[in-house]
């Protein structure tokens, strides 16, 4: 139907979106297949340095080898080119992290999203909203952005184009007292989701932690049956640098998801698998491109396979 259609459009995206992933990681990992003859250390040293260049990671890296020569063991694998698929399998185990769950889609939510300046965090929570107006959901976004001077005018565009009401965005004011107001919005409206557009910054966690802690205290006290749902987004492009922020997050915050974005046209897409593997934390969506539909639901298998399976037609 007409959902299969999207999703085939969307994995079409998805694989010209990893062409310079694929270039970095697989055209490296594909040239040491065909010019080692014998699997040796350097066989594995060479596909170790090849991966963790596709920012894959230091630490999945080492897992996904250990791996491989484990499994090479046991098989009793002698050509390097019959490595590939375990290699494949390998980062595929190494991206499990159980069930991605969307439940705040199905049930009255509170969504907070927090992200630095510059990774598309505005433009990430008005793609949601559309997205989950076009589901039949009722949304409120609340513009608890204060400290960037253009981010409420930039979501009040997102809202009006999707057709959804804003509360808050005037730049300095507080913004636990915007969620405190776009909480009792919510609840009027009998919204099914309140998306919070919060600032993330970074180079003061102390502050930022406080301005959580203040958020999450008014949601608990004043909406406690709402379901909670934290989300980072992450800039796909800064590689090793998304990893290290996504951990930055995760010490002052209670992340349940990743949205990490810019996913088309870089050759960093490897730091899907780090994230995941590394911080076992879900990345829930993907950006690849600008338009409301390039923001999906992000699928492990479906990545690995417009990564490393040429695709075939019928996909």
């Amino acid at each position: 139907g007409e959902h299969m259609e999207e999703k085939k459009g969307f994995f079409r995206r998805l694989v010209s979106g990893l062409t310079k992933t694929r270039d970095n990681i697989v055209s490296g990992m594909d040239s040491i297949f065909h010019g080692f003859s014998k699997i040796d250390e350097d066989f594995y040293e060479e596909l170790e340095e090849t991966l963790i260049m596709g920012d894959l990671g230091v630490h999945t890296t080492t897992e996904i080898i250990e791996d491989l020569r484990r499994k090479v063991k046991e098989q009793h694998i002698k050509e390097p080119a019959a490595c590939r698929q375990l290699l494949i399998d390998s980062i595929k185990e190494q991206m499990d992290v159980g069930e991605t769950a969307y439940r705040f889609e199905n049930e009255k939510s509170v969504v907070l999203v927090i992200g630095v300046n510059g990774v598309g965090k505005t433009t990430s929570v008005g793609k949601l909203a559309g997205k989950l107006k076009d589901q039949g959901k009722k949304v409120v976004l609340a513009a608890a952005d204060t400290f960037r001077a253009a981010a409420g005018d930039q979501l009040l565009e997102w809202a009006n184009r999707a057709g959804v009401e804003m509360i808050g965005g005037q730049e300095g004011a507080d913004p636990a007292s915007i969620v405190y107001d776009a909480v009792a919005a919510a609840k009027a409206r009998n919204a099914d989701v309140l998306l919070c557009d919060t600032a993330g910054r970074l180079h003061n966690k102390k502050n930022l932690m406080e301005e959580l802690r203040k958020m999450n205290r008014i949601i608990d006290r004043e909406y406690p049956e709402a379901f909670r749902e934290t989300l980072a987004v992450l800039d796909a492009t800064t590689g090793q640098n998304a990893l290290q922020q996504a951990k930055e997050f995760n010490e002052v915050a209670d992340i349940t998801g990743i949205i990490l974005t810019k996913m088309d046209g870089t050759a960093k897409g490897g730091i899907a698998v780090a994230i995941q593997a590394e911080l076992g934390i879900p990345v829930k969506y993907i950006g690849v491109g600008e338009t409301i539909d390039d923001l999906q639901k992000f699928d492990a298998d479906a990545f690995v396979r417009a990564l490393f399976d040429q695709p075939k037609e019928e996909e």
